[in-house]
């Protein structure tokens, strides 16, 4: 038995009270507008990431230097988009047409390699503002999974606690995938790191995706947040999150004496 099924009656607690101690809603049915509204928002922000992550990450394919690498880069470009189908099925559930949603940004599309992007969402375009930003080779791309791949890993963890079931459940399905991602790229640091050639161009990776991946957590005060944590959709704040993930990027990069 789920905790909805003991709401009391609207007398008793509201909604927004039975959403902050814990409360789930298990369907759309259950869904009241304005959080239908915010849940749609943090889905779609986790779909565009997915899909414009999966369609810049491909040309690391080619760029893998051995077939280890290359299998790996394959396994992370599929699985993000398996990911994402799983999250649009929950929209579908709101109505979300799949179809014309795959086809409503060009995935593959980046801006200059020195622009100034917005960390607020482009338009419709919900991917987080990193995935605006383009690879350049194997050694940034394996940078950038690592330290992205990590930041999801701490986001997620949070994320499984949101108040909406299905979506809960299905992080948590996709969270040890994810997290196997950003091994996968600090393995593929690891080689780099051992490579005196490639050493230089690694840091100058580390100092340009550690300020981008940083913002991908959102300002540090945040009425938003205070909203989607009355709805249990959000626990931490952005600014926790953020400290965390610095903490834990910077130790293991020291631990590669990447630091």
């Amino acid at each position: 038995m789920t905790n909805e099924a003991m709401l009391p009656d609207e007398d008793a607690m509201t909604l927004s009270d039975y959403l902050e101690k814990g409360g789930k809603l298990t369907s759309p049915e259950n869904v009241p507008p304005r959080y239908r509204g915010e849940l749609l928002r943090l889905m779609s922000s986790f779909v565009d990431s997915e899909l414009a992550g999966s369609a810049g990450f491909a040309d690391a394919i080619n760029w893998a230097p051995g077939l280890k690498e290359r299998i790996a880069a394959c396994r992370i470009t599929l699985e993000k988009v398996d990911h994402a189908e799983r999250i649009l099925d929950l929209m579908g559930d709101f109505g979300t047409d799949k179809a014309l949603y795959n086809k409503s940004h060009s995935w593959s599309s980046r801006r200059d390699r020195d622009a100034q992007v917005d960390p607020k969402r482009q338009g419709g375009d919900m991917r987080l503002s990193v995935f605006h930003y383009p690879l350049q080779g194997w050694t940034d791309a394996v940078v950038m999974n690592f330290l992205m791949g990590l930041a999801t890993v701490h986001q997620l963890q949070e994320q499984v606690r949101t108040s909406y079931q299905p979506l809960s459940e299905e992080f948590r399905a996709i969270l040890p995938k994810e997290n196997r991602h950003m091994e996968l790229g600090q393995e593929g640091l690891a080689q780099v790191s051992k490579t005196p050639a490639l050493r230089a161009d690694a840091l100058a990776s580390i100092a340009y995706w550690m300020p981008k991946v940083a913002e991908t957590f959102g300002p540090a005060h945040s009425t938003r947040f205070d909203r989607l944590k009355k709805m249990g959709l959000r626990h931490t704040d952005n600014e926790t999150l953020r400290r965390a993930w610095t903490e834990d990027a910077e130790a293991r990069l020291a631990n590669l004496e990447l630091a």
